[in-house]
């Protein structure tokens, strides 16, 4: 009985085909609308890094002033100083460590073509590349022998890799910047991660549209190489990079990966290393220690905000109107089949199961709708990739979306054609009998 109200369905979209097109525009636009906003949410409030997230901890501690301080302020800078981000990396909490901060060099190239540029990247410890799962095209990581004498080596994105190199294995060559040759030990394929795992590991830039590029943290104040993001509390900036060293707060990133997810070990850890520095008068505020693991962290930095989450409010808005719409012209489409509907219950057909053959019609109709809607959600979305390479990740929609967006669909096709059906199925037969 289902097929053959189906088919009634496929047939009935070639009865009065311009009110037809309207409806299944109207639900396409409304479902694409919604899929597109709810697709980027979706990402962007996913886990970036599932395997190991609950593993992967960042310590915060207060280290501001005392000056204007008042019990239960929060902590007035989110990063590390100096002192503590190498404390940490020389301390045995934790299965690795890395501390890390946004820096930038000139480069100059062999291919007198290309001209000075300028790169900008992440000057961190060897842990970071097995930490965060980063995929190498050629070559690995440093050995950890270059975070102990700051070695001149670097680890460079495949985008800069190609546009020095080709598609030639640079690995064991060398590159200037900033007036010091360093070599090449590593590629990073592309790196399939999203704005918001800027917010998890490195400078805005880190996994921009920018060439990036990976340097030992001791190399990069042995070189004294230029920072990126903000230095000294309260964006006061200390001159000179003595005091970047000297500073309390200053914009250095520390994280932790342990052996599982329990991190009352590492919290004990950062406990007493507090109480100890307070007790050197190097802590001047009294607020708790906390560890974020990668969710905590990103739902602590709102990456995903209240604009985001209000846009996809809107979008299913206007997907409330299109149904609105919808609602009307199936009561057009089925108020003209009145006369059908007459005969059929003469005949012997029920109520029930005129219902049914009417939702089911409405529902090939929501069917024709997604389809139509997720192509339209796919354009949209490559308009939005097309618009920012930083948002080119973001723009794609995984098979959960895909599911949605039919599901979306049939249920708002389903409840836009309720009332329709229903006032379809109060036909009184005697009375369309005696009008035919």
């Amino acid at each position: 009985m289902f097929q053959y109200y189906f088919l009634l369905g496929l047939r009935s979209l070639r009865r009065n085909p311009a009110l037809t097109a309207l409806m299944v525009l109207t639900l396409a636009i409304g479902v694409a609308a919604s899929v597109s906003t709810l697709t980027i949410l979706h990402v962007m409030s996913g886990n970036p890094i599932p395997t190991k997230s609950e593993r992967l901890f960042v310590p915060q501690f207060d280290n501001g002033p005392i000056e204007s301080y008042k019990v239960g302020d929060k902590p007035n800078d989110e990063q590390m100083s100096y002192r503590d981000a190498v404390n940490f990396m020389n301390s045995k909490a934790g299965e690795r460590r890395t501390a890390l901060f946004g820096v930038s060099l000139p480069l100059e190239p062999e291919r007198k073509d290309l001209g000075v540029f300028v790169v900008r990247g992440i000057a961190t410890g060897g842990d970071y590349f097995n930490m965060f799962e980063a995929p190498f095209l050629h070559g690995q990581g440093w050995a950890p022998d270059a975070d102990q004498r700051g070695g001149d080596v670097i680890v460079i994105s495949r985008k800069l890799s190609e546009k020095l190199y080709g598609d030639a294995d640079p690995v064991g060559r060398r590159v200037r910047m900033g007036g010091f040759d360093y070599q090449i030990v590593g590629v990073l394929d592309t790196w399939n991660v999203i704005p918001r795992y800027q917010h998890l590991i490195g400078p805005e830039t880190a996994f921009g549209d920018e060439e990036d590029m990976y340097i030992p943290f001791a190399t990069a104040i042995r070189h004294q190489v230029d920072r990126n993001g903000s230095v000294g509390c309260q964006g006061n900036v200390e001159p000179g990079y003595q005091g970047f060293l000297d500073s309390e707060c200053t914009w250095i990133q520390v994280w932790f990966e342990t052996a599982s997810a329990d991190r009352s070990a590492l919290q004990s850890y950062l406990d007493s290393y507090a109480a100890e520095q307070r007790k050197l008068g190097r802590l001047k505020r009294n607020t708790p220690n906390k560890l974020y693991d990668v969710m905590e962290w990103l739902e602590f930095e709102k990456v995903v905000d209240n604009d985001n989450k209000l846009a996809v409010y809107l979008s299913f808005g206007f997907l409330l109107l299109c149904l609105v719409n919808t609602i009307g012209l199936l009561l057009a489409k089925f108020s003209v089949r009145a006369a059908e509907v007459g005969i059929r219950r003469a005949l012997g057909a029920s109520r029930r199961e005129i219902f049914t053959q009417f939702l089911i019609e409405t529902t090939v109709v929501g069917l024709v709708g997604g389809l139509l809607g997720l192509l339209l959600a796919v354009g949209a979305l490559a308009l939005i990739a097309l618009q920012s390479k930083a948002l080119a990740t973001v723009a794609q929609m995984d098979w959960i979306m895909l599911l949605t967006t039919f599901v979306l669909a049939v249920l708002a096709a389903v409840l836009a054609g309720l009332l329709p059906t229903w006032r379809a199925c109060q036909v009184t037969p005697a009375l369309q009998l005696k009008s035919q």
